[in-house]
């Protein structure tokens, strides 16, 4: 029987198939995987499951090539690595101007990974109703920076009709990882997207003004619209997994169509001579924070710590 995960709770795995949900276990075999993983299957999987003999109970057998995946460093396990969800249409990034703050170098940092593995990326900035001019001004600036690399943004507020509608248009039919730290309001805007799922939200600390974690496992949704949403637990780290120093400013959308003007085909873009990347920023051509993510993300895998995890 063919089936698609859609929740993962550590060994037992939810599936759907045309017999409705069905809840299997996993075969040992899938423990031993090639990516060196904490979960040998993820959200998002087509799998195949057999009926355990004598039992009620059905057993995952096989698992479909994936299209995709997200996968990053274990926040558990420095050694290992874990599959956020496979066989994406299309990642949206959710973040926030303040309460709480989402970062440029988390938002660079996702991107890259959502690149590397050919996942089209929109950033969903959400809480509009709550800013203030200097958030709408930085939000001004983010929107420049990311419209002019390819991507799109959108500035919405969960609990506003129009706007949850704009994203059904976007959503509808294609299978969306939702992604992004604790209290942006991931679970908020699934709940108006899906007014029956009732996910669970909470305030902000008072004390950090950072989110406090709703989500515990990553799990699929169904949309009324038709296609899926994927709603994770928030992360607060982002590792990349498995890249050399050189390939980084491949995954860096308006570096690439430079890359073939550098004097060196090794080029990491810091002081090497007649760097057509160094020289674009010198121009302006390059938004400061995006060349400083592309840096401190250089300097990580390009250290010794990176490659002995």
């Amino acid at each position: 029987m063919k089936a698609k995960v859609i929740k993962s709770t550590g060994s037992w795995y939810i599936c759907e198939s045309e017999e409705g949900q069905i809840r299997a276990r996993i075969k040992g075999k899938f423990r031993i995987q090639d990516l060196n993983t904490t979960n040998p299957l993820a959200v998002g999987d087509v799998v195949f499951l057999k009926k355990e003999e004598g039992l009620e109970t059905y057993m995952i057998h096989e698992i479909e090539d994936r299209k995709n995946y997200i996968i990053r460093r274990s926040p558990r396990n420095p050694h290992k690595n874990h599959i956020i969800a496979s066989n994406l249409d299309q990642l949206f990034l959710v973040g926030t101007m303040s309460m709480p703050r989402t970062s440029t170098g988390f938002m660079d940092r996702m991107l890259m990974i959502a690149e590397m593995h050919h996942i089209p990326a929109t950033l969903i900035i959400n809480k509009r109703d709550i800013y203030k001019d200097k958030d709408f001004e930085r939000f001004d600036l983010i929107k420049k920076t990311y419209e002019n690399i390819g991507y799109g943004v959108e500035l919405i507020s969960a609990h506003n009709e129009e706007d949850v509608e704009r994203l059904n248009g976007l959503l509808k039919d294609k299978t969306t990882l939702f992604a992004g730290h604790s209290g942006v309001g991931k679970s908020t805007i699934i709940n108006q997207l899906i007014p029956d799922l009732d996910l669970q939200t909470k305030e902000l600390s008072s004390y950090t003004h950072k989110g406090k974690h709703t989500t515990t496992y990553s799990e699929m949704h169904l949309l009324p619209v038709g296609g899926y949403i994927v709603d994770t637990p928030g992360i607060k780290e982002l590792a990349a997994v498995d890249i050399e120093p050189e390939e980084v400013s491949h995954y860096f959308t308006e570096m690439k169509d430079l890359l073939s003007d550098c004097k060196f085909n090794n080029c990491l873009h810091r002081e090497e001579p007649k760097c057509a990347v160094r020289q674009a920023y010198m121009d302006d051509l390059l938004a400061d924070s995006r060349y400083g993510s592309y840096l401190k993300i250089l300097e990580e895998v390009s250290s010794i710590d990176y490659w002995k995890r």
